[in-house]
């Protein structure tokens, strides 16, 4: 599969597996996975082990890198992060490459753009501050505004489907909670209460429910919530860990990843919790589920040919492709909203950087 180099510059690779604030599957055979960002400008590289340790590895970031890609909901730009003015900050590009531009110019780290429905505006999670926060990239006067402002750290921010509201992930109460708030601001409501590990927020498409992972009965299970915080429901459950729920198009399924069959492999389940199948299973390592726009295929990243590629799957056939055809590790697979191409990260010049191929 043909792939358009997207920048000149090199692609930051993210994960959302470590450790301590993060969860990692246990227990799993030994595996290595690609590096996770940090916010002091290195990232971080891990290795679990069989008893479901985790052992980590910091090394100094090169310069120049760029993170995965995010595209704009009608897909004129994708916005990212980069270290090439040499701390983290926001950019955005046009899908060919052309016309990038510094979205934030500042000195601190700012990573993890998501774009607002509308497109105009940018949330954002960044130590400005002093702590992690969650940030409004204002559209129209491009002021940036701290959301969050609380000495504990705010991550994981996520617009309901009307962009009235962000959930988003907080330790501020002493453990992981999920919360959310207005959108230009206010009291945060904490909606998970629990004393377990609570992220991954996720909201469905007709905005009255967020998903997320939780691991309140011991392992990491996938939850359901109203955006009041009421009737809180558990969807998956036994000794594994489900987690990174990702909702269809159409609000009726839901993504996510499982090792219940020893390794990690992408499950679809009804958005009650029924039906629940493997749509991946091989014994390599399946993670980072992403819905095709009309919601019948997913995109998601492997390592079951020896490197990481990016790999999709019909939901209806079960018919798996591997979309990158690469020995680098090819990763983070965004669909563009008219689900004819895909942006992924890939390492295949040396270099981490942002690709596009068309599906």
């Amino acid at each position: 599969m043909a792939a358009l180099l997207l920048t000149t510059y090199a692609a930051l690779l993210l994960v959302t597996v470590a450790c301590g604030q993060e969860m990692a599957f246990r227990p799993a055979p030994t595996a290595v996975f690609p590096p996770s960002a940090l916010l002091d400008g290195r990232f971080e590289s891990y290795t679990q082990g069989s008893d479901g340790t985790c052992l980590t590895g910091i090394i100094q970031c090169p310069v120049d890198e760029d993170g995965p890609p995010a595209w704009s909901p009608d897909g004129t730009r994708l916005a990212f992060h980069s270290t090439r003015d040499v701390n983290y900050e926001i950019y955005s590009v046009a899908p060919d490459g052309s016309d990038p531009r510094n979205l934030t110019a500042s000195y601190t780290q700012e990573m993890f753009p998501v774009w607002s429905p509308d497109g105009a505006s940018i949330l954002f999670t960044s130590n400005r501050d002093g702590n992690l926060d969650v940030f409004l990239l204002r559209g129209g006067d491009g002021a940036v505004v701290n959301l969050t402002a609380n000495p504990g750290a705010d991550r994981s921010p996520a617009w309901s489907p009307d962009g009235s509201q962000i959930a988003f992930a907080s330790d501020r109460d002493g453990d992981w909670e999920v919360y959310v708030m207005g959108a230009g601001g206010g009291e945060p409501h904490n909606l998970t209460n629990s004393k377990g590990w609570d992220g991954e927020p996720a909201w469905s498409p007709d905005g009255t429910r967020i998903a997320f992972t939780s691991t309140r009965n011991g392992n990491a299970d996938i939850y359901v919530v109203d955006r009041s915080g009421d009737r809180a429901r558990r969807l998956t459950r036994g000794d594994s860990d489900d987690r990174s729920p990702a909702w269809s198009p159409d609000g009726s399924r839901i993504a996510f990843v499982s090792n219940r069959e020893g390794n990690p492999d992408i499950f679809v389940m009804n958005a009650d919790g029924r039906a629940q199948r493997n749509v991946t299973r091989d014994r390599a390592w399946d993670y980072l589920p992403a819905w095709s726009p009309d919601g019948r295929h997913l995109a998601f990243s492997t390592n079951r040919d020896g490197n990481w590629e990016i790999y999709t799957v019909q939901l209806d056939t079960g018919l798996t492709r591997n979309l990158t055809l690469h020995p680098a590790t090819d990763d983070r697979p965004a669909w563009s909203p008219d689900g004819r191409r895909i942006a992924f990260a890939s390492d295949r010049t040396a270099r981490f950087q942002i690709y596009v191929a068309y599906y």
